[in-house]
């Protein structure tokens, strides 16, 4: 297999520095960085031989989060601020595929890219914005400076190259394999390094190649044995609950699949702009309250355990179209390939390494990660990708090249405190939180049952995968991210409970 060598660095840890390079429409001009040409821009092939586009040019759409600075929303403004937060997103899809479909010109005319793509999306993030102030406004005090978070830029991505065809300067793993700063349980990763050589091509006909022409790009690979070991698990402390509960749900072998995400979307169709894997309850879509999920079949072995557990799918890029290629969260989305079905699901339940937990509460919701991570930063990236056989040493921001024999493993360990009062949050994060470096929760937070997921999959070795993700999001590893209800019934919440508290291990 052919290697080309490329001298890595952290991306996260330079975010400085990509700041810079991040294509402003103003005063400053036009500054873009080259990316590779897709199979729809003129591409002469796959990473076999990838051909430079001659213009320098930017590569997505960049957006403040507005979810992430709204206050607490009151329950009667609830659905009508999720519905515009929404909207907001499906106004950055649109935005990106007019960008998308006029890139070189743009590149070429910036007054083009104002006209054409920021300033419509501007006035209609203005709108969304105000009925969200209005709405909050109806129950209690208007939210103020959300205006300022309507603009958005066009921006690079995060790798360089010195010249067409030339060695990049690309980025390796992160400094962590994918937690918050105060996550427990994470691993912490070296500093900077050459991080050896990366395969640049992979096996099959038709591997490595663009993804729609949103990526990923070959630079978003790195060699998994080039990586050093990085995962340093803190020592248990006395009282610490050491036992686990797996529960066993499948590896959605049945093919479910939509664009929803119930939980930071719900009641709109194609919430998520790209499609999700599901395991566990059947009933799951967008329109799903909790009776819904109460009654709704499920794919656990323990008919107790009536949970949604739900990731983006995997696809491999092998020139195959996929049943969603004219889809919604498929090829609409950007989001096309052969979607691949997990070679093995582990859903395990574990401890706090300082005490005793307590029961998750029902229809308590969760997301880890962020699914916008490459626009967002790492703030909330919590992505883990390893190989079998190699999971000491796992990449938060670079998709694993794995060797003959080897799989690829993506795995998220949860939120695992809670605040004691609520099922979910404003910004669906809040109300949850990951462990200190102690191993404590923070102050009015308290331990619950740790969700940790581990998904496999047998794919060729070398580029030619990616997760979906929201189409200007351009699939990069760093935005995985996964989602999970609580549906447990009290009986089986009680026995997960104590088994971990007792150090047993159940099933």
């Amino acid at each position: 297999m052919g290697r080309t060598s490329r001298k890595k660095r952290s991306t996260l840890a330079n975010r400085a520095i990509i700041a810079s390079a991040a294509l402003i429409l103003g005063g400053g001009g036009l500054a873009a960085v080259n990316v590779y040409a897709s199979a729809g821009e003129g591409s002469a092939g796959s990473s076999h031989g990838r051909n430079w586009q001659p213009v320098r040019q930017a590569s997505t759409i960049d957006c403040p989060e507005v979810v992430n600075e709204i206050p607490e929303v009151p329950g009667p403004a609830r659905v009508e601020v999720d519905r515009e937060l929404a909207a907001m997103d499906t106004q950055i899809t649109d935005a990106y595929r007019e960008f998308a479909d006029r890139r070189d010109a743009m590149a070429r005319d910036p007054q083009l890219a104002q006209n054409a793509v920021l300033g419509p999306l501007k006035a209609r993030r203005t709108a969304s914005i105000d009925r969200i102030t209005t709405a909050i406004g109806r129950s209690t005090q208007r939210p103020e400076g959300l205006g300022s978070l309507a603009p958005c830029n066009l921006r690079a991505d995060d790798e360089t190259s010195d010249e067409p065809g030339g060695e990049a300067d690309d980025a390796g793993p992160s400094d962590a394999p994918g937690q918050d700063d105060d996550g427990a349980g994470q691993a912490d990763g070296g500093d900077d390094q050459d991080q050896g050589q990366d395969q640049g091509q992979g096996q099959d006909e038709g591997q490595g190649q663009d993804q729609g022409g949103n990526g990923p790009e070959e630079s978003d690979f790195v060699d998994i044995q080039s990586v050093q070991p990085n995962v340093d698990t803190p020592a248990r402390r006395r009282g610490a609950s050491r036992g686990t509960f797996t529960t066993e749900c499948g590896r959605n072998q049945n093919g479910k699949f939509n664009p929803d995400n119930v939980i930071a979307a719900p009641g709109v169709s194609n919430g998520a702009h790209h499609m999700h894997d599901y395991v566990g309850n059947q009933a799951t879509d967008a329109f799903s309250g909790d009776e819904d999920l109460a009654a709704g079949d499920t794919t656990c072995r323990n008919q107790g355990d009536r949970s949604t557990y739900y990731w983006p799918v995997l696809r491999l890029q092998n020139g195959a179209a996929e049943n969603d290629a004219e889809a919604d969260g498929g090829g609409r989305d950007q989001n096309t390939g052969e979607i691949q079905t997990p070679s093995q699901v582990t859903l395990k339940f574990t401890g706090n390494p300082t005490g005793k937990v307590a029961a998750m509460p029902r229809f308590l919701r969760i997301i880890t990660g962020d699914a916008k991570a490459f626009t967002n930063g790492d703030a909330n990236a919590n992505a883990s990708w390893s190989c079998t056989g190699f999971e000491n040493r796992q990449l938060a921001d670079k998709y694993p090249i794995c060797p003959e024999g080897s799989q690829v493993v993506r795995s998220f360990a949860f939120q695992s405190c809670w605040d004691g009062q609520n099922t979910d949050s404003a910004n669906h994060r809040t109300h949850v939180a990951f462990a200190q470096d102690d191993g404590r929760c923070p102050k009015g937070f308290r331990a619950i049952p740790q969700l940790v997921q581990r998904i496999v999959y047998d794919v060729p070795p070398g580029p030619g995968f990616a997760v979906d993700s929201f189409p200007e999001q351009l699939h990069k590893p760093v935005t995985d991210h996964g989602d999970f209800i609580n549906v447990f019934d009290d009986k089986l919440m009680r026995r997960v409970v104590s088994c971990i508290n007792d150090g047993r291990k159940c099933r």
